[in-house]
């Protein structure tokens, strides 16, 4: 790709989009968003993007029009004859709907990505989907950063030497049975029960966490309930201390109120999606010169292997 970049972002990303260009050490496109009485907006590309390689930054948190957004993007610079269009999205939204779990339900994630790509995209970088096989449901290029890259170093700097590495439920084990890997440290599993989406019901602890440090590993913090529940259980089975590291900062509902009044010692997130309130217990850790440098090599033709711990 010898054509000229440029970067744009949509309004929901400009903190991150801000610092993803100071790293990249390139100036933001410009781009305006016009909207009308009833809610409605416009897309407007204020710049020639013919024959350049486009990158769009956007993640696709609630609301829609997030995503929306994103799409009239692309359209826009498909239209304008760019000659490569990126979707970089660090926080893909949508991504909890991968399968039918019951009859008469959407695959969200498999809708997104068809539309993505009918709104032009050629490319999308994102960062630790929740469910790994979506990148398939993709038939363009898909680049899936990991969020290792990022923790691996701060968890270094803690330098605890009773580390144990937990899986808050059965489908996050492959994710922190590399850390533990990594690490050469043990890790526990959190067999959780639930009722209904968002509630827990019951959770049985698999493996010895007394008088460990224990550093839980997710993809997805939403309401907390869930990760405030096991830092509980981990506590009440003798442990030292819990952290918890989320890569999207979803936090919706209570999300805050419970974080500050968890048995946690800290959250440590990502970026991807900007924080509502502050919190004495949560940590953000910017992803900004992880994706510069994916973007960086996607544009030169150059392997983003690199950027994996």
């Amino acid at each position: 790709m010898n054509s000229e970049i440029k970067l744009f972002s949509g309004s929901a990303s400009r903190y991150l989009a801000e610092k993803i260009s100071h790293e990249y050490e390139k100036p933001l496109s410009k781009i305006d968003f016009e909207q009308f009485s009833d809610g409605e907006f416009q897309t407007v590309i204020l710049e020639s993007v013919r024959g350049c390689s486009v990158f769009f930054v956007q993640s696709t948190f609630p609301p829609t029009d997030n995503l929306m957004e994103l799409m009239m993007m692309m359209d826009a610079a498909r239209r304008a004859s760019a000659s490569y269009i990126v979707a970089v999205i660090p926080y893909f939204g949508f991504a909890r709907q991968d399968r039918k779990h019951r009859p008469r339900v959407s695959i969200g994630s498999k809708l997104v990505a068809n539309i993505l790509t009918t709104a032009g995209a050629n490319r999308v970088i994102t960062m630790d989907l929740h469910a790994p096989q979506i990148q398939g449901f993709f038939d363009i290029p898909l680049d899936h950063l990991d969020s290792s890259a990022v923790f691996i170093p701060y968890i270094k700097k803690l330098d605890l030497e009773n580390v144990v590495f937990a899986a808050p439920d059965m489908g996050s084990t492959s994710r922190v049975r590399t850390y533990a890997k990594y690490f050469g440290k043990d890790m526990v599993i959190c067999d959780k029960h639930r009722e209904k989406a968002n509630q827990v019901a019951h959770i049985n602890l698999i493996g010895d966490v007394k008088g460990k440090d224990i550093i839980v590993i997710d993809d997805i913090c939403d309401t907390a309930n869930t990760l405030c529940m096991v830092a509980e259980k981990i506590m009440e089975e003798g442990a030292k201390t819990v952290r918890a590291f989320c890569t999207h900062p979803v936090l919706s509902g209570k999300a805050y109120e419970s974080i500050e009044n968890s048995v946690m010692k800290e959250l440590v997130v990502c970026d991807t999606i900007p924080l509502r309130k502050e919190s004495s217990k949560i940590k953000v850790l910017s992803v900004a010169s992880l994706f510069a440098t994916a973007i960086r090599n996607v544009h030169e033709h150059r392997s983003i292997s690199s950027l994996f711990i």
